[in-house]
């Protein structure tokens, strides 16, 4: 692409006709803010409007295209306050259908008595008549092709944008950008997987000539977008990785005397992991280990293990934790279990006294901190290690590998592991982080008691009230969760703000109800979720920033409010906050979802607690979203591909880069220049950013 045409990509929306600044702010709710951004807004789905039929052939609940004479004016009626309601009989060749629209009063001026037009719409028959909803139309012309009859792009929306507007808007601003798109792909590579010119590709993933273009263009978008990921990921584990060899860690016969001391025995696959993090560590290259694990699976323990290792090799390790509540929690677990070891552990937070802090920082720094756990303070400036040789990061999802870097840093080539409680399907994760291996913890210790997990609807909700206070009454707490914080007038779900109000003035108003949403400032947050952990507040509403890291023994009963609103691996972690201590468990799930998709993952929540069963059919019900958290790695995130649906693309893709970058490791070479200077931009953009 030409330097004009890169400049126009970057324009404003706005500057579009028809896109002033109020419809602008529709499209930035949407992530559209540039000529780019419009262009790369892939339609979720397609309407085939080609195929005209009869009247007399059209079938319920069926979208279907038809050629029909007006028969009569456009009659309206007002059947209440801000509603009107158009309709008007139509007829082809054999049979008559009613045509409805609401508050659409243009059509009364639109359509023409005794006139032929062409309609698309949903179709409902009721007694043998047949009525279509909300159609759209076009004057049918036979000498002129009908702009009606297409594959028409359907593309997710916000409230006050339509179908008609945002497909308008993307067709001028493909006229704008003119076939401008510069082609990044390597031509050995376009040639090798029959991908068809970039230009085409966005022209008809939008606006297709036919089925066959269609799929040629989405077959060259996601190869590309996963061919991105591929490159990215590589280069980025390429850039982060390091000249100097690892620390070979020594084996030490105090750590088997440790392992036997513990008051429970390993799990198989807690000691078939670290037998894993064992051998990494013990190799003279440095480690870069994922250990994904159910929650409760026991993966603390193993965290515990190699920085007791570290330790008795002569060096310090670090923990980063994503929040304050949860790095206290486990700087209190590590020094419960390294008691009488010798062990001094450190715990360092931004919310720490001044004195505190500079006591943690000085005992880190001369080498006396052997373990220091803490938040994203552990990355600031002024913390110096003397000898770090280990660190560890906890839920991984809330940290980069930007972050990772800046924590490695603190040392020289220390090992890292890496730990998250989402687990992911094993093939993908091996694909998607490029940077990390991968080791399971897929077993949970004995004696552990499944949460029972109800699914109920709006009809339950006395019964449910009365339950919970039972339980209160019995000594336990309970978990609200919603999806919101504040009310939406366009999303209709249940607020944090709204819903603790209510309740603790009207169901529970002699109980001891608290509120915690992220919208909160840190310090309050934290004081609130410390008064819940230590047993203070009888029912906590919150949104999903309980999600991650809070481990509250008594909390028994984890309610969701418009649990459909949520992805099952959300749900199955929120679920994951209760079940961890002695008292059996419940998750209540409130559904108000009436489709098929909305039963069928409502189905899954109850009949498995199994994380990585729930991971697989969370991809393949709802599609990867943020799940891998490409986002973090510096990568954009995916707009076309489907990690589940598009696997052997991805594996093709990851096939590709490899050879590739054996062949031209710092994608230097002319052919392969374009796409690795685009790489490398994105990758610094999105850190920058």
């Amino acid at each position: 692409m030409d330097n004009s045409s890169s400049l126009m990509l970057k324009k404003p929306i706005r500057l579009l006709k028809g896109v002033g600044e109020a419809r602008a702010g529709l499209f930035e709710k949407l992530g559209i803010f540039t000529l780019e951004d419009i262009i790369t807004f892939y339609p979720r789905e397609y309407e085939d409007r080609r195929n005209i039929v009869e009247i007399k052939d059209i079938k319920d609940e069926e979208f279907c295209t038809f050629k029909a004479r007006i028969l009569s004016a456009v009659s309206e009626s007002r059947p209440r306050r801000n509603l009107t309601i158009q309709k008007v009989k139509v007829k082809d060749n054999y049979s008559m259908a009613t045509l409805v629209w609401f508050n659409q009063s243009y059509v009364k001026n639109t359509l023409t008595e005794g006139k032929e037009y062409i309609f698309y719409g949903r179709a409902e028959i009721k007694y043998g008549s047949v009525q279509i909803q909300n159609p759209v139309f076009e004057k049918y012309d036979p000498g002129i092709k009908s702009s009606l009859c297409t594959i028409a792009p359907v593309y997710p929306l916000t409230a006050r944008l339509t179908q008609n507007i945002m497909r308008k808007t993307i067709e001028k601003a493909l006229e704008i950008i003119d076939c401008g798109l510069d082609e990044i792909l390597p031509f050995n590579i376009r040639k090798e997987h029959k991908l068809c010119e970039i230009n085409y590709a966005v022209k008809n993933i939008h606006f297709p000539e036919d089925e066959e273009s269609l799929k040629n263009s989405r077959h060259r978008l996601i190869f590309e977008e996963l061919f991105i990921l591929q490159l990215g990921l590589m280069l980025v584990k390429k850039s982060y990785g390091s000249d100097h060899a690892g620390i070979p860690f020594t084996r030490d016969g105090r750590l088997d005397a440790f392992i036997k001391k513990l008051p429970f025995k390993l799990t198989g696959a807690q000691a078939r992991v670290f037998k894993e993090i064992e051998k990494d560590m013990e190799s003279s290259n440095p480690m870069s280990r994922l250990v994904q694990g159910d929650v409760g699976s026991g993966k603390t323990i193993l965290a515990i293990l190699a920085m007791l290792k570290a330790y008795y090799s002569g060096y310090q390790s670090a923990m980063m934790i994503p929040t304050e509540i949860l790095s206290e929690q486990h700087f209190c677990t590590v020094t419960k279990f390294l008691k009488g070891e010798g062990v001094n552990v450190v715990l360092l937070t931004g919310s720490m006294k001044k004195t505190e802090r500079e006591e943690a920082l000085k005992l880190i720094a001369e080498g006396r901190a052997d373990i220091t756990v803490g938040t994203h303070a552990l990355i600031q400036k002024g913390v110096a290690f003397k000898k770090l040789g280990l660190v560890i990061t906890d839920e991984q999802h809330r940290f980069g590998v930007r972050q990772r870097e800046v924590l490695k840093e603190k040392g020289i080539t220390p090992d890292v592991l890496v730990m998250t409680a989402t687990p992911i399907p094993r093939t993908l994760a091996m694909i998607v982080y490029g940077d990390l291996d991968i080791s399971a913890v897929d077993e949970l210790p004995p004696g552990r008691k499944p949460v029972e997990t109800y699914v109920v609807d709006d009809s339950m909700r006395e019964r449910i009230n009365r339950f919970i206070r039972k339980k209160v009454g019995e000594g336990r707490q309970v978990y609200i969760v919603c999806p919101l914080v504040d009310e939406s007038e366009t999303i209709e779900a249940n607020s944090a703000v709204k819903l603790e109000e209510q309740i603790a003035k009207r169901e529970f108003s002699d109980l001891k109800v608290e509120l915690v949403h992220g919208k909160m400032k840190a310090g309050r947050k934290e004081k609130v979720m410390k008064e819940f952990t230590e047993g203070n507040i009888d029912i906590l509403v919150s949104t999903t920033v309980i999600e991650v890291g809070v481990n509250v023994q008594n909390a028994t009963v984890m309610v969701v409010e418009n649990s459909e609103r949520f992805g099952l691996a959300q749900l199955h972690q929120l679920r994951g906050r209760v079940g961890r201590g002695e008292h059996q468990s419940y998750c209540i799930l409130y559904n108000m979802g009436k489709s098929k998709v909305a039963k069928e993952r409502m189905n899954v929540m109850q009949k498995t607690g199994d994380g990585f069963v729930i991971a697989e059919k969370d991809l393949e019900i709802r599609g990867p979203g943020e799940f891998f958290g490409t986002r973090q790695h510096g990568i954009p995130d995916l707009k076309i591909a489907n990690l589940y649906r598009d696997v052997e693309i991805l594996k093709e893709t990851r096939r590709t880069a490899l050879e590739i970058l054996q062949e031209d490791k710092d994608l230097s070479e002319s052919q392969n220049r374009k796409i690795g200077e685009f790489i490398k931009k994105l990758v610094c953009d999105r850190e920058d950013g």
